[in-house]
């Protein structure tokens, strides 16, 4: 978004509009008002957005009502998330949009936050004492942005009632993987109607054969990542390597093509694809994919595609290359509405804190989906019927 009043009254309008939509989930008048001074301070322009800065930002004598929010007033932040992608799907919702999967990691120190040990953090780049949270990203050709979260717990946690009950996690959470939380959060994206039409994930959440299964068995289409390892069905054997069926591919199967625009122009690859599972339905596929790059062709990776039959390599790529708009939805959300930049301990505030900034960032994405759709119009010609009507006017 750009500067000056007119964006400020833009962006805070809008947030009241993103606000309406969930403030009959609170009982009472005061965190219904703190609420949205939340998230506005999360969307304003601090150096840090914490308790005390965001009450500093509205004026308030000190942190204790926004504590209240996120800690001890009662409301269900899983209801609130299903009013704020309801506002999604209004303004963004496309029957083509893809379904994200991917986890960020949060710096943390000590012992007592919610689900935080010593583990890799793929933020930092290394292991690191921090919590991980399993998101689900939304992303069509107008924006992209978050729709549901959940936060990683380790059995150093769930083993230890103790210490969960400490932190607010209930006896009914029990261990889930990463992989386990993707599934519910499709699976409640499947019930709720959300429209779309592939998922995608990366290698950590692609490998999983299960969750692949299960996937075609409710008939979702997806480009999955996986690793050299994984093993397909193919007309000569149950358990074909993946990187067993390209080395002998002639060269003209290869295609040069851009899977979206990078930091640096085009990510151009070399793409090619093998059918496999020879005994599917008629109108189905399944595809195997490799993307090798252009100056180190050495390096190359999988993805495992289920699709209607009559989709092309370029539609695929282009579900394979969305999804780098999860790590473009984690950026932005840290840099501009405060993902990263809380105080919470327990596991509900987690949970809250992340959906007011999920809440937040589907407002900027909204209003900037918005400013393209003018900027379009300002652009383009005008069509034919118009320029007819005008000369016909003359």
């Amino acid at each position: 978004m750009g500067g000056g009043i007119a964006d400020v009254r833009l962006w805070a309008g809008e947030l009241s509009m993103v606000h309406e939509r969930f403030v009959h989930r609170f009982n009472r008048q005061e965190p219904r008002q703190t609420a949205l001074v939340y998230m506005r301070g999360l969307i304003a322009s601090l150096e840090r957005k914490n308790g005390w800065t965001l009450a500093e930002e509205a004026g308030h004598a000190g942190p204790d009502r926004i504590h209240r929010l996120l800690n001890r007033i009662e409301w269900d932040a899983d209801e609130v998330l299903d009013d704020v992608r309801g506002y999604v799907v209004e303004h963004l919702g496309d029957p083509q949009a893809v379904l994200i999967v991917d986890d960020t990691g949060f710096l943390k120190k000590g012992i007592r936050s919610a689900g935080v040990q010593r583990q890799y953090s793929g933020t930092a780049g290394r292991t690191e004492n921090s919590q991980i949270g399993v998101f689900l990203a939304y992303a069509t050709p107008r924006g992209r942005t978050l729709i549901d979260r959940r936060l990683y717990l380790p059995t150093s946690w769930t083993d230890d009632r103790e210490r969960c009950r400490g932190a607010g996690i209930d006896d009914n959470v029990a261990f889930a993987t990463k992989v386990v939380m993707a599934k519910a959060m499709v699976r409640r994206a499947v019930r709720d109607k959300i429209p779309f039409g592939w998922v995608t994930a990366d290698a950590a959440y692609g490998f999983s054969k299960g969750w692949r299964f299960e996937l075609e068995q409710a008939d979702v289409f997806h480009v999955m990542a996986t690793t050299r390892h994984d093993t397909v069905v193919t007309r000569w054997s149950i358990d074909h390597p993946v990187h067993d069926l390209f080395p002998g591919l002639p060269r003209q199967k290869w295609k040069r093509r851009s899977c979206g625009a990078g930091a640096h122009g085009p990510r151009l690859y070399d793409w090619a694809r093998v059918e496999v599972r020879p005994w599917h339905r008629e109108d189905r596929r399944h595809w195997v994919i490799a993307r090798r790059s252009v100056s180190r062709p050495e390096e190359i990776s999988y993805y495992i595609a289920y699709c209607p039959a009559q989709t092309t390599l370029d539609q695929l790529v282009s579900v394979a290359g969305s999804r780098w708009a999860v790590e473009e939805c984690f950026q932005t959300a840290k840099q501009e509405c405060g993902l990263d930049d809380y105080q919470v301990r327990r596991y509900p505030g987690w949970h809250r804190h992340m959906t007011l900034a999920i809440a937040a960032h589907a407002c900027l994405t909204v209003l900037r989906a918005r400013e393209l759709d003018t900027e379009k119009a300002e652009t383009d010609p005008p069509s034919s019927s118009t320029s007819a009507s005008r000369r016909s006017d003359a």
